[in-house]
């Protein structure tokens, strides 16, 4: 396993690579939630990388993690950004092509946005509980999150995870919760998606329906497969809640990509 970090953006982003352990498997790289870190992943990317025996790669975006402090206040098109700019400069540094990307939720929809751009080569999507619009299940959690935040010890169990706990809670409460963010939506970017998809939807999830995947199953219509994967006993986190069966599911599906 190899952890350091990469100048993306002109920034320093924090990675950890897990080499592959079986040949002639696509790379997969990980793009973690609105809170989320290469730390806060915690061992599911070892385990993912052990089953699949993929070459494993996850790092924190700007503002997260072990990444530069963020230092100023995201703006709506900040999933755009990440997914068209950062994104690929990421890989070109790191010298990764064709990856299966392997987001949650914020992740995933920066997963979507990269691979409906025609200018990136992916072959796969695994999204794990994805926001494609914003819906009302999405701003009541996400402003009890702020609650909790302010009124709890939330903020000590997420500086672990975290240079500035502070600023990347904020970061992305605010822009959540910013009315102009309301309108949202990157439906335009799924009929160009043209890899396979894996859509992962717990059906407890408290920050968003099935909706969500399902757009992108009636949607992407470039795609050669769209799979839905709706699992019960499971909230906003797959990767956690039903661990075995999404690698499981990962597994399978990395199985069927070209390489």
């Amino acid at each position: 396993m190899h952890s350091g970090f990469v100048r993306v953006c002109a920034r320093n982003i924090e990675y950890q690579l897990i080499p592959a352990h079986q040949i002639n498997r696509p790379t997969l790289l990980l793009l973690h939630e609105g809170l989320g870190s290469v730390s806060m992943w915690r061992d599911f990317p070892a385990r993912l990388a052990a089953a699949s025996g993929c070459r494993t790669l996850v790092y924190s975006r700007y503002g997260y993690g072990q990444s530069d402090v963020l230092e100023e206040a995201f703006k709506p098109d900040f999933m755009h950004r990440e997914g068209r700019e950062a994104l690929p400069e990421l890989l070109a540094a790191l010298n990764i092509e064709n990856p299966v990307l392997v987001g949650h939720s914020d992740g995933g929809s920066i997963a979507l946005l990269h691979a409906g751009d025609k200018r990136n080569a992916v072959a796969g999507l695994v999204v794990m509980a994805p926001h494609c619009f914003v819906e009302d299940i999405s701003i009541r959690s996400i402003e009890a999150a702020k609650r909790v935040f302010e009124t709890s010890d939330l903020p000590a169990k997420l500086a672990k995870y975290h240079r500035d706990v502070r600023r990347t809670f904020y970061g992305w409460n605010d822009i959540w919760l910013d009315p102009d963010f309301r309108s949202w939506n990157i439906e335009g970017c799924l009929a160009d998606i043209p890899c396979p998809i894996l859509a992962i939807q717990g059906e407890d999830d408290e920050y968003g329906t099935m909706a969500q995947i399902e757009a992108i199953a009636a949607q992407a219509t470039s795609s050669p497969g769209v799979e839905l994967l709706k699992l019960a006993d499971c909230r906003h986190s797959p990767h956690r809640d039903q661990t075995i069966a999404v690698i499981e599911a990962i597994g399978r599906f990395a199985d069927q990509i070209d390489r």
